[in-house]
């Protein structure tokens, strides 16, 4: 700053104003700043920067997985709405969801001087391990029910599966088989309990459900149990890449969609509509939970305090060429 200021003929005052964007510098001065930033390639150090606000404009991001489209389009959302705010994302995964890992990523992330952290894993795991996030850190959760002690941002999962399992009720099917993701999942727990309270409200049958892992070989060898089931006219499965391994052992077995087995899924990934048929599914907008997220973390920095509660994101239907009424 120093040489820019000599060479500018300035003082270094004048030269951190205009590095800074402050008013109040002509613009015959700010021009001679700037050219000489530019001789010398001077660059503002943002860590010194950083040190003397206090805030380092960045976010943290914690997950479990990369591997479902899920976490994979929530941090996408996440990096993009942070960019919007001129901050940036530090991601942090985590292979084994023990409280010593845990505990080490925000040390790691405390030492890479984040402002605030967002925490992708499944509430599931929380309890399993009886993992505590330490206190003071400013943190949202997303995709978990742990709402009473921290902010969470979440799709309204219960929501979306309700709308799935009514509309295929309300094509005439007399149940709706489903194809559900696993155990250990937040969400796929969420569904499978909407899909089982439906069919109870109803005075549906409730079949046994089909368990997958959310790709699309477990869609696969699940579909080979259910197109062996002649009074199976309808499948509800908690993800579109299951489905789509559905799809395929339903034609391989001559079950014709939506002709003798109507399909749903959940998500909307972008090649559901490319899907053969068409798949009808519900949309989940990641984008808008990824918003949700960096709102809710950047509160909490600019108010220095915490919150708790959940913020659902609502999802909608989308009916395309997988779902008709029974034959006959």
């Amino acid at each position: 700053m120093a040489d820019v200021a000599q060479l500018a003929g300035v003082s270094s005052q004048t030269v951190s104003r205009v590095s800074n964007g402050f008013p109040g510098v002509n613009e015959e001065t700010r021009s001679q700043v700037l050219a000489a930033m530019k001789e010398l390639g001077y660059r503002p150090n943002s860590a010194a920067r950083a040190l003397k606000r206090g805030e380092f404009r960045t976010i943290g991001v914690i997950t479990f997985s990369l591997s479902s489209t899920g976490n994979v389009r929530t941090l996408e959302g996440i990096a993009t709405a942070a960019a919007q705010e001129g901050y940036a994302v530090t991601l942090l995964p985590v292979a084994v969801p023990t409280q010593d890992e845990v505990r080490g990523a925000f040390s790691r992330l405390g030492e890479l001087a984040v402002d605030a952290v967002i925490v992708i894993m499944e509430v599931h795991l929380l309890d399993a391990v009886r993992l505590q996030l330490p206190p003071h850190v400013k943190v949202v959760v997303v995709d978990s029910d742990a709402g009473d002690r921290y902010t969470v941002v979440d799709t309204d999962q219960a929501g979306g599966a309700r709308a799935a399992v009514q509309y295929l009720l309300g094509l005439g099917h007399r149940t709706v088989r489903h194809l559900a993701g696993p155990e250990e999942s937040y969400a796929a727990e969420r569904r499978t309990a909407a899909w089982r309270a439906v069919l109870t409200e109803s005075g549906c049958e409730v079949p046994q459900p089909v368990r997958g892992d959310w790709s699309a070989e477990s869609g696969y060898r699940a579909g080979l149990v259910l197109a062996e089931q002649a009074d199976c006219t309808a499948v509800f499965a908690a993800n579109d890449q299951m489905a789509l391994g559905l799809l395929r052992a339903l034609h391989e077995r001559g079950r014709r969609v939506p002709e003798d087995v109507s399909v749903i899924g959940f998500d909307d990934i972008p090649e559901s509509g490319s899907f053969l048929p068409p798949l009808t599914t519900v949309h989940q907008d990641f984008a808008e939970v990824g918003r949700l997220c960096v709102e809710g973390a950047l509160s909490q920095v600019r108010e220095s305090g915490t919150a708790r509660g959940t913020t659902l994101v609502e999802t909608r239907l989308v009916v395309r060429g997988s779902t008709a009424a029974p034959a006959g």
